[in-house]
């Protein structure tokens, strides 16, 4: 058995992580692996006639900094885990542990050649198939990812693939695998893997909420042409901007306090006066003649600039949101301070 962990395969280090964890412990996570796996550890321990306290700790190590790594992945994603463990283990050894971890994880995701491609790559791989495959590939991509795809469409095709995407349920996975196997080839890479469920209302919410303001308009417009009670479905699973006036003032001050005192101003230059003195409402008197004053002093602005605003405030929002520290109302309810 070689002492260099890098020379080892990973049947063998998963071999020595649980001759190094016991027989107690190793049991009932060996027991949950596939029985082909499982020959080929056991297969490994029986040919383990000892491990050095070196190499039990070199494995145990790996094995932490791994999980770590997923955990940091799922808090606050690539970029977040790879500051943290930079700071930690240095950026080289960080990447390595990275690279590990992505890879593990692509390898059960279909289209993961899709998901590291640039986006305009994709879209001119992509843009010239059936509504109904880019759909499935939108599916699996980061949603950030697939709003720039889906912004650069036709109007038509990016109503059109929006209700494909809202709509779709199940997909056999024969039909996964031969779209993969197309896209791996205009992508000159390889992808393998299955799945069943995907798409719907979720996963279309999660792109329109990465997507400019007159994208998702065209979008939920064109929902509303096809399928009014669809389209009602995804923008009561949505938050824009102007849906700040149904959250409670305190939820409001709780909000302001996270936007910087430009973005808001430049924010409100493109909203109706019931959300400007909504937010007004929820500043003190000294605060809000400030606010006036940075809003007068902009003067005239571009739209794309007030609504990068806007959707930066949101992205605050739903940040919120999603910590609990404030409830999004969801189908006309009150949202609510936990």
């Amino acid at each position: 058995m070689p002492k260099d962990n890098k020379k080892l395969t990973g049947v063998q280090k998963a071999a020595l992580l649980f001759i190094t964890l016991g027989p107690e412990a190793s049991a009932p996570i060996l027991k949950k692996l596939p029985e082909n796996e499982i020959q080929k550890i056991t297969y490994e321990i029986a040919n383990i006639s000892s491990v050095s306290s070196e190499e039990r700790k070199s494995i145990l190590d790996e094995f932490l900094v791994i999980n770590q790594a997923r955990d940091y992945i799922k808090e606050g994603g690539l970029d977040y885990a790879k500051v943290l463990l930079g700071k930690a283990l240095g950026k080289q050894k960080a990447d390595e542990i990275l690279e590990k971890v992505t890879e593990a994880t692509q390898q059960y995701r279909p289209f993961s050649i899709a998901r590291k491609a640039d986006a305009h790559q994709l879209l001119n791989v992509i843009s010239n198939e059936h509504p109904q495959t880019i759909a499935l590939i939108l599916c699996y991509l980061q949603p950030d990812k697939a709003a720039q795809v889906i912004a650069e469409f036709p109007e038509d095709l990016q109503s059109d693939v929006a209700y494909r995407l809202a709509t779709m349920s199940n997909t056999s996975p024969m039909v996964i695998k031969e779209i993969e196997k197309v896209l791996e080839e205009k992508l000159s890479s390889v992808v393998r893997t299955e799945t069943t469920e995907i798409g719907g209302v979720e996963t279309l919410v999660g792109i329109l909420n990465q997507v400019d303001r007159t994208t998702e308009k065209n979008i939920t417009e064109g929902l509303e042409r096809e399928d009014a009670e669809l389209a009602d479905k995804v923008k009561s699973s949505m938050f824009v901007f102007e849906d700040i006036i149904l959250l409670d003032d305190v939820s409001i001050q709780r909000i302001l306090r996270e936007v910087e005192t430009k973005d808001l101003s430049l924010a409100l230059k493109g909203c109706s006066e019931e959300v400007a003195n909504c937010v007004f409402r929820n500043q003190s008197k000294r605060a809000a003649a400030s606010l006036k004053e940075d809003m007068e002093f902009l003067g005239p602005v571009r739209m794309m600039d007030v609504e990068k605003a806007q959707q930066m405030i949101v992205g605050i929002i739903r940040r919120l949101d999603d910590a609990g520290e404030i409830i999004i109302s969801r189908g006309g309810e009150d949202a609510i301070i936990v």
